[in-house]
């Protein structure tokens, strides 16, 4: 078998690992899918009736802020994918897993690529029951089969690229407590940026950041995708954070791992 063969067959043995890991304990599947839930749920129908008619060109009620705020709480869904990601690798750091798994005769790379592999997986899963929340409060996509076709792409791109930096930080980590909070800054960007509100709403500070940090185009790329939103030049901006997250992400992964030692017993 050639090296890319059994790199290939080896992923996927690792990524069936982290399904049935999945299955056998879902409490972070739970959590991934029910965290952004919440949030949709309350910021529809607390918050939504206030700001669909305060913003002016959502007005319309509940209804229309379900449709912007949608796009938002997906990428949301994307980031609490990724700190499950994160706690998954400490807690295979700590368990003596991922040493483990060092020792054995198969493609080292396969062991990141499996914890990448199930969490987009997870990601998807979650942003499909998370979208069908959506329609249920009042979300209406003008979207075509391209539309959705190319946001469930998007998701998958984001996906990827902040499960491959969120494995850096579950291996930077020194412990599995650290694991769960060192992520926590990407849960917290798509408040900062217009998943919720319109950036051009808020003061000029916030909003500079928030026009420019990189899950604002992504969203904006989303909401374009799925309502017809302008989307002017958010879809590059989007493609090149995405690449520029996995690709940083990847780099700093294999460097941790392969610092890490080898048990004495390889």
């Amino acid at each position: 078998m050639s090296p890319a063969a059994r790199a290939v067959a080896d992923s996927a043995t690792m990524l069936r690992r982290q399904l049935q890991h999945m299955r056998r304990y879902p409490t972070i599947p739970v959590l991934v899918t029910g965290l952004p839930v919440v949030f949709l749920l309350l910021f529809v129908y607390v918050f939504g009736g206030a700001l669909g008619a305060g913003l002016g060109h959502l007005a319309g009620g509940r209804g229309a802020y379900a449709g912007y705020v949608a796009p938002g709480v997906l990428m949301l869904t994307v980031a609490s994918a990724a700190q499950g990601t994160a706690l998954s690798v400490a807690m295979d750091m700590a368990g003596g897993i991922m040493a483990r798994l060092r020792t054995m005769p198969i493609s080292q790379g396969s062991v990141l690529a499996g914890h990448v592999l199930g969490s987009t997986i997870q990601s998807l899963a979650s942003c499909a029951a998370v979208t069908g929340v959506a329609l249920l409060t009042g979300f209406r996509p003008g979207a075509g089969a391209a539309g959705w076709l190319g946001a469930a792409g998007l998701l998958a791109l984001a996906s990827l690229a902040l499960s491959w930096l969120s494995v850096a930080l579950g291996l930077a980590s020194k412990s599995v407590e650290a694991a769960s909070n060192l992520p926590m800054f990407l849960l917290l960007l798509p408040f900062l940026g217009s998943g919720f509100v319109p950036a051009a709403t808020m003061p000029a500070g916030l909003r500079a950041f928030a026009e420019y940090q990189p899950f604002t185009p992504v969203t904006e790329t989303l909401r374009g995708l799925l309502t017809g939103a302008p989307a002017g030049r958010n879809p590059a901006l989007a493609l090149a954070w995405c690449a520029a997250i996995g690709l940083g992400g990847y780099l700093w992964s294999r460097h941790l791992f392969r610092r890490h030692p080898v048990p004495a017993t390889a």
